[in-house]
Protein backbone atom coordinates (compact mmCIF):
# COMPACT_ATOMS: atom_id res chain seq x y z
CA UNK A 1 0.00 0.00 0.00
CA UNK A 2 1.24 3.29 -0.79
CA UNK A 3 0.51 6.33 1.63
CA UNK A 4 0.51 9.17 -0.23
CA UNK A 5 -0.40 13.05 0.98
CA UNK A 6 -2.41 15.29 -1.44
CA UNK A 7 -1.01 19.34 -1.29
CA UNK A 8 -3.61 22.23 -2.50
CA UNK A 9 -7.38 21.98 -3.10
CA UNK A 10 -8.80 23.49 -5.44
CA UNK A 11 -10.11 22.48 -8.29
CA UNK A 12 -7.56 19.78 -9.37
CA UNK A 13 -6.41 19.27 -6.10
CA UNK A 14 -9.91 18.01 -5.00
CA UNK A 15 -10.37 16.15 -8.12
CA UNK A 16 -7.01 14.53 -7.61
CA UNK A 17 -8.03 13.73 -3.83
CA UNK A 18 -11.41 12.23 -5.48
CA UNK A 19 -9.61 10.03 -7.86
CA UNK A 20 -6.34 8.66 -5.76
CA UNK A 21 -8.60 7.98 -2.55
CA UNK A 22 -10.62 5.21 -4.84
CA UNK A 23 -7.08 3.47 -5.81
CA UNK A 24 -7.31 0.31 -3.86
CA UNK A 25 -3.83 0.31 -3.42
CA UNK A 26 -3.45 4.09 -2.13
CA UNK A 27 -3.82 5.69 0.92
CA UNK A 28 -3.97 9.08 1.23
CA UNK A 29 -2.90 9.63 4.47
CA UNK A 30 -2.30 13.54 4.48
CA UNK A 31 -3.82 16.32 3.26
CA UNK A 32 -2.60 20.09 3.06
CA UNK A 33 -3.87 23.75 2.08
CA UNK A 34 -3.96 26.58 3.33
CA UNK A 35 -8.19 27.06 3.75
CA UNK A 36 -9.39 25.95 6.73
CA UNK A 37 -12.68 25.33 5.80
CA UNK A 38 -12.03 22.89 3.08
CA UNK A 39 -9.74 21.33 5.70
CA UNK A 40 -12.25 20.98 8.15
CA UNK A 41 -15.17 19.90 5.58
CA UNK A 42 -12.95 16.90 4.64
CA UNK A 43 -11.20 15.34 8.35
CA UNK A 44 -14.97 15.41 9.32
CA UNK A 45 -16.34 13.34 6.42
CA UNK A 46 -13.38 11.51 5.97
CA UNK A 47 -11.14 11.18 8.71
CA UNK A 48 -7.99 12.31 6.75
CA UNK A 49 -5.04 14.00 8.51
CA UNK A 50 -5.20 17.51 8.10
CA UNK A 51 -2.30 20.14 7.98
CA UNK A 52 -2.04 24.08 6.41
CA UNK A 53 2.10 23.82 7.31
CA UNK A 54 3.55 21.83 4.68
CA UNK A 55 7.33 21.51 5.97
CA UNK A 56 5.22 20.18 9.21
CA UNK A 57 3.27 17.77 7.62
CA UNK A 58 6.82 16.12 5.76
CA UNK A 59 8.22 15.85 8.98
CA UNK A 60 5.41 14.02 10.92
CA UNK A 61 3.39 12.20 8.90
CA UNK A 62 4.80 8.53 6.90
CA UNK A 63 4.62 9.31 3.26
CA UNK A 64 5.63 7.34 -0.09
CA UNK A 65 4.77 10.04 -2.54
CA UNK A 66 2.93 13.13 -2.89
CA UNK A 67 0.63 14.76 -5.44
CA UNK A 68 1.84 18.93 -5.57
CA UNK A 69 -1.55 21.43 -6.92
CA UNK A 70 -0.99 24.19 -5.09
CA UNK A 71 -0.69 27.52 -7.66
CA UNK A 72 2.58 27.32 -9.98
CA UNK A 73 4.39 29.99 -8.39
CA UNK A 74 4.92 27.37 -5.42
CA UNK A 75 5.63 24.44 -7.56
CA UNK A 76 9.33 24.03 -7.40
CA UNK A 77 10.21 25.04 -3.63
CA UNK A 78 8.15 22.41 -2.89
CA UNK A 79 8.63 19.68 -5.26
CA UNK A 80 12.30 20.35 -4.04
CA UNK A 81 11.29 19.93 -0.14
CA UNK A 82 9.47 16.19 -1.05
CA UNK A 83 12.08 14.95 -3.45
CA UNK A 84 14.43 15.85 -0.23
CA UNK A 85 12.27 13.77 1.92
CA UNK A 86 13.08 11.09 -0.45
CA UNK A 87 8.92 10.82 -1.95
CA UNK A 88 7.78 10.05 -5.28
CA UNK A 89 6.12 13.42 -6.70
CA UNK A 90 3.19 14.06 -9.12
CA UNK A 91 2.99 17.90 -9.87
CA UNK A 92 0.32 19.60 -11.48
CA UNK A 93 1.30 21.43 -15.03
CA UNK A 94 2.57 23.85 -15.71
CA UNK A 95 5.97 22.42 -13.77
CA UNK A 96 8.14 25.05 -13.01
CA UNK A 97 7.87 28.78 -13.97
CA UNK A 98 11.68 29.04 -13.93
CA UNK A 99 13.51 26.10 -16.49
CA UNK A 100 16.29 26.42 -13.91
CA UNK A 101 14.65 25.30 -11.00
CA UNK A 102 12.91 22.98 -13.35
CA UNK A 103 16.28 22.06 -14.21
CA UNK A 104 17.64 21.22 -10.50
CA UNK A 105 14.50 19.57 -9.40
CA UNK A 106 14.52 17.29 -12.29
CA UNK A 107 18.35 16.52 -11.73
CA UNK A 108 17.86 15.98 -7.75
CA UNK A 109 14.59 13.71 -8.40
CA UNK A 110 16.89 11.51 -11.06
CA UNK A 111 19.48 11.39 -8.81
CA UNK A 112 17.57 10.05 -6.28
CA UNK A 113 16.03 7.33 -8.40
CA UNK A 114 12.26 8.67 -7.36
CA UNK A 115 9.62 8.78 -9.69
CA UNK A 116 8.36 12.29 -10.91
CA UNK A 117 5.77 12.96 -13.00
CA UNK A 118 3.74 15.86 -14.40
CA UNK A 119 -0.34 16.36 -15.10
CA UNK A 120 -0.15 16.57 -18.54
CA UNK A 121 -3.28 14.86 -19.24
CA UNK A 122 -3.64 14.82 -22.94
CA UNK A 123 -1.02 12.15 -23.17
CA UNK A 124 -3.83 9.85 -21.47
CA UNK A 125 -6.51 10.35 -24.03
CA UNK A 126 -7.09 7.66 -26.15
CA UNK A 127 -7.30 9.48 -29.60
CA UNK A 128 -3.96 11.39 -28.75
CA UNK A 129 -2.04 8.21 -27.75
CA UNK A 130 -3.31 6.82 -31.43
CA UNK A 131 -2.09 10.15 -33.27
CA UNK A 132 1.76 9.16 -31.74
CA UNK A 133 1.22 5.20 -32.32
CA UNK A 134 0.55 6.48 -35.94
CA UNK A 135 3.30 8.78 -36.26
CA UNK A 136 6.13 6.57 -34.58
CA UNK A 137 4.84 3.67 -37.63
CA UNK A 138 5.65 6.64 -39.88
CA UNK A 139 2.31 6.07 -41.07
CA UNK A 140 2.04 9.78 -42.83
CA UNK A 141 5.37 9.64 -43.68
CA UNK A 142 7.83 12.73 -42.78
CA UNK A 143 5.98 15.28 -41.31
CA UNK A 144 6.15 19.24 -42.89
CA UNK A 145 3.71 20.97 -41.08
CA UNK A 146 1.51 21.22 -37.59
CA UNK A 147 -1.33 23.22 -36.24
CA UNK A 148 -2.08 22.87 -32.34
CA UNK A 149 -4.87 24.44 -30.94
CA UNK A 150 -6.94 25.05 -27.41
CA UNK A 151 -10.18 27.57 -27.28
CA UNK A 152 -12.44 27.28 -24.13
CA UNK A 153 -14.97 29.94 -22.23
CA UNK A 154 -12.23 30.79 -19.68
CA UNK A 155 -12.18 34.62 -19.41
CA UNK A 156 -15.32 36.37 -20.92
CA UNK A 157 -15.61 39.49 -19.31
CA UNK A 158 -13.54 42.10 -17.30
CA UNK A 159 -12.68 40.51 -13.77
CA UNK A 160 -10.50 40.41 -10.62
CA UNK A 161 -7.43 39.34 -10.40
CA UNK A 162 -6.47 35.72 -9.59
CA UNK A 163 -3.46 33.83 -9.15
CA UNK A 164 -4.61 32.09 -12.84
CA UNK A 165 -4.81 35.32 -14.16
CA UNK A 166 -0.99 36.46 -13.00
CA UNK A 167 2.07 35.63 -15.23
CA UNK A 168 4.21 35.28 -12.03
CA UNK A 169 2.31 33.01 -10.31
CA UNK A 170 1.67 31.05 -13.06
CA UNK A 171 -1.37 31.80 -14.75
CA UNK A 172 -2.83 33.34 -18.15
CA UNK A 173 -3.28 31.79 -21.37
CA UNK A 174 -0.09 30.21 -22.36
CA UNK A 175 0.80 28.32 -18.77
CA UNK A 176 -2.78 27.33 -18.57
CA UNK A 177 -4.43 26.39 -22.07
CA UNK A 178 -1.08 26.78 -24.44
CA UNK A 179 0.79 24.19 -22.40
CA UNK A 180 -1.73 21.24 -23.03
CA UNK A 181 -0.98 21.86 -26.95
CA UNK A 182 2.79 22.42 -26.93
CA UNK A 183 2.98 19.24 -24.71
CA UNK A 184 1.79 17.29 -27.62
CA UNK A 185 3.69 18.70 -30.08
CA UNK A 186 6.48 17.63 -27.90
CA UNK A 187 5.56 14.42 -27.62
CA UNK A 188 5.03 14.33 -31.24
CA UNK A 189 7.84 16.06 -32.86
CA UNK A 190 10.50 16.58 -30.44
CA UNK A 191 11.59 20.24 -28.43
CA UNK A 192 11.74 23.02 -31.22
CA UNK A 193 14.86 24.65 -32.26
CA UNK A 194 13.46 28.22 -31.94
CA UNK A 195 10.22 30.09 -32.24
CA UNK A 196 8.75 33.19 -34.18
CA UNK A 197 6.08 35.32 -34.27
CA UNK A 198 4.49 34.73 -30.58
CA UNK A 199 1.87 37.23 -30.00
CA UNK A 200 0.70 36.84 -26.24
CA UNK A 201 -2.57 39.11 -26.32
CA UNK A 202 -4.89 40.81 -23.77
CA UNK A 203 -8.84 40.79 -24.28
CA UNK A 204 -10.01 41.04 -21.05
CA UNK A 205 -7.52 40.01 -18.37
CA UNK A 206 -5.24 43.21 -17.09
CA UNK A 207 -2.65 40.98 -16.07
CA UNK A 208 -1.88 38.12 -18.47
CA UNK A 209 -2.74 37.12 -22.21
CA UNK A 210 -6.07 35.75 -23.36
CA UNK A 211 -4.85 34.55 -26.85
CA UNK A 212 -1.72 32.84 -27.82
CA UNK A 213 -0.29 32.82 -31.57
CA UNK A 214 3.01 31.74 -32.50
CA UNK A 215 5.09 29.51 -34.69
CA UNK A 216 7.61 26.48 -33.72
CA UNK A 217 10.36 25.85 -35.91
CA UNK A 218 12.20 22.63 -35.94
CA UNK A 219 15.65 21.25 -37.13
CA UNK A 220 14.60 19.42 -40.58
CA UNK A 221 12.24 22.42 -42.20
CA UNK A 222 9.47 21.30 -40.42
CA UNK A 223 7.39 23.96 -38.61
CA UNK A 224 4.18 24.17 -36.14
CA UNK A 225 1.79 26.93 -35.77
CA UNK A 226 0.08 27.16 -31.91
CA UNK A 227 -3.71 29.20 -31.82
CA UNK A 228 -4.72 29.34 -28.10
CA UNK A 229 -7.58 31.46 -26.61
CA UNK A 230 -9.11 31.66 -23.92
CA UNK A 231 -11.85 33.67 -24.25
CA UNK A 232 -13.85 31.91 -27.11
CA UNK A 233 -17.50 31.53 -25.82
CA UNK A 234 -18.32 29.78 -28.83
CA UNK A 235 -16.61 26.71 -26.63
CA UNK A 236 -18.85 24.89 -24.01
CA UNK A 237 -15.45 23.89 -22.49
CA UNK A 238 -11.97 23.50 -23.13
CA UNK A 239 -11.52 22.03 -26.93
CA UNK A 240 -7.69 20.48 -27.38
CA UNK A 241 -6.89 20.00 -31.63
CA UNK A 242 -3.80 18.70 -33.55
CA UNK A 243 -3.53 18.46 -37.02
CA UNK A 244 -0.09 17.15 -38.89
CA UNK A 245 0.81 16.68 -42.12
CA UNK A 246 3.10 14.42 -43.98
CA UNK A 247 3.85 13.15 -47.17
CA UNK A 248 1.37 10.00 -47.34
CA UNK A 249 -1.17 12.24 -45.99
CA UNK A 250 -2.71 14.09 -42.63
CA UNK A 251 -3.69 13.70 -39.28
CA UNK A 252 -6.03 15.43 -37.16
CA UNK A 253 -7.38 14.34 -33.43
CA UNK A 254 -9.00 16.25 -30.58
CA UNK A 255 -10.50 14.40 -27.32
CA UNK A 256 -13.47 13.04 -29.12
CA UNK A 257 -11.72 11.23 -32.65
CA UNK A 258 -8.78 10.39 -34.49
CA UNK A 259 -9.40 11.51 -38.58
CA UNK A 260 -6.56 10.20 -40.91
CA UNK A 261 -6.32 10.64 -44.54
CA UNK A 262 -4.18 8.47 -46.56
CA UNK A 263 -3.27 9.19 -49.85
CA UNK A 264 -3.25 5.97 -52.41
CA UNK A 265 0.25 5.36 -52.39
CA UNK A 266 1.02 5.64 -48.74
CA UNK A 267 1.54 2.45 -47.02
CA UNK A 268 -1.32 1.47 -44.27
CA UNK A 269 -1.02 0.27 -40.97
CA UNK A 270 -3.36 -2.55 -39.53
CA UNK A 271 -6.47 -1.24 -39.58
CA UNK A 272 -6.82 1.46 -41.97
CA UNK A 273 -7.77 2.16 -45.26
CA UNK A 274 -6.73 4.53 -48.55
CA UNK A 275 -8.62 7.74 -47.84
CA UNK A 276 -10.20 8.80 -44.90
CA UNK A 277 -10.62 7.00 -41.44
CA UNK A 278 -12.08 8.08 -38.12
CA UNK A 279 -11.36 6.13 -34.34
CA UNK A 280 -13.25 7.21 -31.64
CA UNK A 281 -11.79 7.66 -28.29
CA UNK A 282 -14.48 5.01 -27.19
CA UNK A 283 -12.30 2.15 -28.91
CA UNK A 284 -9.54 3.71 -27.89
CA UNK A 285 -9.63 4.15 -24.77
CA UNK A 286 -8.80 1.70 -21.89
CA UNK A 287 -11.66 1.29 -19.24
CA UNK A 288 -9.84 2.86 -15.45
CA UNK A 289 -11.18 1.87 -12.19
CA UNK A 290 -12.37 5.00 -11.29
CA UNK A 291 -14.16 7.89 -13.30
CA UNK A 292 -13.89 11.85 -12.55
CA UNK A 293 -13.94 14.44 -15.61
CA UNK A 294 -12.48 12.08 -17.69
CA UNK A 295 -10.67 8.29 -17.71
CA UNK A 296 -7.68 10.18 -18.81
CA UNK A 297 -7.38 12.38 -15.11
CA UNK A 298 -7.88 8.38 -13.13
CA UNK A 299 -5.02 7.00 -15.85
CA UNK A 300 -2.49 8.92 -15.22
CA UNK A 301 -2.62 8.83 -11.54
CA UNK A 302 -2.98 4.98 -11.64
CA UNK A 303 -0.01 5.58 -14.23
CA UNK A 304 1.95 6.95 -11.50
CA UNK A 305 1.07 4.23 -9.00
CA UNK A 306 2.61 1.70 -11.35
CA UNK A 307 5.09 3.47 -12.01
CA UNK A 308 6.37 3.45 -8.80
CA UNK A 309 5.38 0.18 -7.55
CA UNK A 310 7.64 -1.42 -10.84
CA UNK A 311 10.20 1.37 -9.92
CA UNK A 312 10.36 2.78 -12.93
CA UNK A 313 11.89 5.44 -12.60
CA UNK A 314 13.86 6.82 -15.85
CA UNK A 315 10.21 5.71 -18.77
CA UNK A 316 7.51 7.51 -17.30
CA UNK A 317 5.80 9.53 -20.29
CA UNK A 318 4.73 12.21 -18.22
CA UNK A 319 8.84 12.69 -16.37
CA UNK A 320 10.07 16.32 -15.34
CA UNK A 321 12.50 16.10 -17.73
CA UNK A 322 9.30 16.06 -20.73
CA UNK A 323 7.37 18.48 -18.95
CA UNK A 324 10.19 20.86 -18.79
CA UNK A 325 10.67 20.62 -22.41
CA UNK A 326 7.45 22.76 -22.33
CA UNK A 327 8.60 25.12 -19.97
CA UNK A 328 11.39 25.84 -21.94
CA UNK A 329 8.68 26.56 -25.38
CA UNK A 330 6.66 28.80 -23.09
CA UNK A 331 9.96 30.76 -21.95
CA UNK A 332 11.00 30.92 -25.26
CA UNK A 333 7.24 32.41 -26.94
CA UNK A 334 7.97 34.98 -23.83
CA UNK A 335 11.14 36.51 -24.69
CA UNK A 336 10.20 35.94 -28.65
CA UNK A 337 6.85 38.00 -27.69
CA UNK A 338 8.75 40.65 -25.72
CA UNK A 339 11.29 41.39 -28.69
CA UNK A 340 7.96 42.66 -30.78
CA UNK A 341 7.66 42.42 -34.47
CA UNK A 342 10.94 41.49 -36.81
CA UNK A 343 10.29 44.11 -39.38
CA UNK A 344 7.70 46.96 -38.35
CA UNK A 345 7.19 48.17 -42.09
CA UNK A 346 8.32 48.93 -45.38
CA UNK A 347 9.90 52.07 -43.75
CA UNK A 348 11.77 50.50 -41.06
CA UNK A 349 13.57 47.49 -43.69
CA UNK A 350 17.36 48.74 -44.41
CA UNK A 351 18.05 50.43 -46.93
CA UNK A 352 19.91 48.05 -49.05
CA UNK A 353 16.30 46.58 -49.08
CA UNK A 354 14.26 49.42 -49.99
CA UNK A 355 16.47 49.81 -52.98
CA UNK A 356 15.76 45.92 -54.38
CA UNK A 357 11.92 46.98 -53.55
CA UNK A 358 12.20 49.90 -55.56
CA UNK A 359 14.17 47.83 -58.45
CA UNK A 360 11.43 45.36 -58.37
CA UNK A 361 9.07 48.37 -58.24
CA UNK A 362 10.32 50.26 -61.06
CA UNK A 363 10.76 46.47 -63.39
CA UNK A 364 7.74 45.77 -63.19
CA UNK A 365 6.17 49.42 -63.87
CA UNK A 366 8.67 48.95 -67.18
CA UNK A 367 7.12 45.59 -68.36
Amino acid sequence: MIRLAVVGLGKMGLSHHAMINAHDRVEVAAICDSAGYVLDVLNKYTGVTVYTDFDLMLREVKLDAIIIATPSSMHAQMVKKALDANLHVFCEKPFCLDTTEGEEVTRLANEKGLVNQVGYHCRFIGAFQEVKRLLDANAIGDITHSLAEAYGPVVLKQKGSTWRTQRASGGGCLYDYAAHPLNLLNWYLGSPRGVGGTILNKIFSSDTEDEVFGTLYYDRGQSAQISVSWSDESYRKMSTKVTLWGKFGRICADRQEVQVYFRNDAPLPAGYQHGWNVRYTTELTEPVDFYLRGEEYSAQLDYFVRCIEEQRFDNNVNSFSEALKTDKVISMMIADAEKGPSILSQDALPETKKETGSFFTNLFKSA
